[in-house]
């Protein structure tokens, strides 16, 4: 809440009143986007596995477009209607899940949610921003895609502590122009991640804006004492990181250089438009008590890891020939798709990168119900970044990731 207040956005926490409101004041979404990674799987048979259904089952779920009303008539429709139509859309489109174990009591309708914890367990809170120019195209992106990813990414965050997603607040800043079809969509992909994810929708804000901008606040719970930090890597831990690298930043890539809008069952695209946060590897290897630090890598190799370093107070050595890299197709192969540079650099993979004891490497196994888990270097004592080519030598691996701050490349 306090970040919408901060870029001038009225806010009431649960979709509860329908008042017009209107910002304060319009601020101009950040243009382009850092370096970001991809790579090519149908979907994770890690989802499939947590979820008891076959890959065509999660397939037919992802991809198949929900059964609604023909909506283009509901546009100017809802206009007249304002911020109460809104809301009713998303009540249709977003239903309340009964999901025993989201702890939530009171959902959408009243002045705040009611949220109960489960004894034993310890509360995760996780925000993300989603903005259109900086994270997405409105002319590119799909936008169930857009629905998808917005939950996706702050789930992402629970599953690198090992916990499990309860519950979410959606915050919805969009034009009037968009509040027909593209909304529909919208709520529709939203719908499945939070199925798929188990994640209960328990209120939020609407209000309007000539840029489209998203916020999702996440609730997560792990057994007391069981979160997984980033501050407990020792030297001569090993590291290991889950999945490929490069995949999302390569289904950037390929949208952004395409004059037409993407196909969304393009395999190159699918981990950038649909990525799958690593829930039941982190729950797993939480539960074992395997790693000593834990994150998921949303801004690059390059970027993350220097983070997980600087909170365990230790540096690093990897190993480039390691890397799990995306292959290229032939279409793309050139210079500027280097899958190395993709793989270090590149974000929104939702990986996760993890350290583990040598002495308990022998208990973590080379997948995971179908997602490689692959040994890329070590922790060091040494509070430095090393990179070591597949020639022997070795130079600082440098922060080239995501970073919204940081001037274009």
């Amino acid at each position: 809440m306090l970040i919408l207040i901060f870029v001038g956005l009225p806010v009431n926490p649960v979709f509860c009143c329908p008042k017009n409101r209107l910002p304060e004041a319009v601020l101009p979404c950040t243009k382009g986007q850092g370096p970001t990674q991809y790579l090519f799987r149908i979907v994770s048979a890690e989802a499939a596995w947590s979820l008891h259904i076959r890959p065509r089952e999660v397939w037919r779920e992802l991809y198949s477009t929900p059964t609604m009303k023909k909506t283009e008539h509901l546009s100017r429709k809802r206009r007249g209607l304002g911020e109460s139509g809104v809301l009713e859309r998303i009540e249709e489109l977003v239903p309340r899940m009964k999901i025993p174990s989201s702890g939530v009591r009171l959902a959408i309708g009243d002045d705040a949610a009611v949220y109960r914890s489960t004894t034993g367990y310890e509360q995760m809170l996780t925000c993300d921003w989603f903005l259109e120019g900086s994270h997405f195209l409105r002319d590119k992106h799909p936008a169930d895609a857009v629905g998808w990813k917005c939950l996706a990414r702050a789930v992402s965050d629970v599953a690198a502590m090992g916990g499990v997603p309860r519950c979410f607040l959606l915050s919805l800043a969009l034009p009037a122009t968009h509040v027909g079809v593209w909304l529909d969509q919208f709520l529709g992909g939203l719908r499945r991640a939070a199925k798929r994810f188990g994640c209960v929708l328990a209120g939020g804000d609407t209000t309007r804006n000539k840029n489209i901008l998203i916020n999702v606040t996440v609730v997560g719970e792990a057994r007391t004492g069981r979160a997984v930090l980033r501050s407990g890597a020792r030297p001569g831990d090993a590291l290991f990181v889950s999945g490929r690298l490069g995949e999302a930043e390569l289904g950037l890539r390929l949208i952004r250089n395409s004059k037409h809008r993407p196909k969304r069952h393009d395999p190159r695209l699918r981990k950038h438009l649909y990525p799958e946060p690593r829930l039941a590897l982190g729950r797993w290897l939480a539960e074992k008590r395997l790693p000593s630090a834990m994150m998921d890598l949303s801004d690059g190799l390059s970027t993350d890891l220097p983070r997980l370093c600087s909170l365990s107070g230790v540096g690093a050595r990897i190993k480039a020939g390691k890397i799990p890299i995306v292959p290229m197709p032939k279409s793309v192969r050139s210079p500027d798709y280097d899958p190395l540079r993709m793989g270090f650099d590149g974000g929104d993979d939702y990986e996760l990168l993890f350290t583990v004891p040598r002495r308990k490497c022998q208990h973590l196994p080379r997948s995971f119900h179908g997602l490689p888990i692959t040994a890329i270097g070590e922790i060091t004592k040494e509070r430095a970044l090393l990179l070591t080519d597949e020639a022997g030598g070795t130079r600082r691996l440098p922060n080239l990731g995501w970073d919204p701050f940081r001037k274009p490349r």
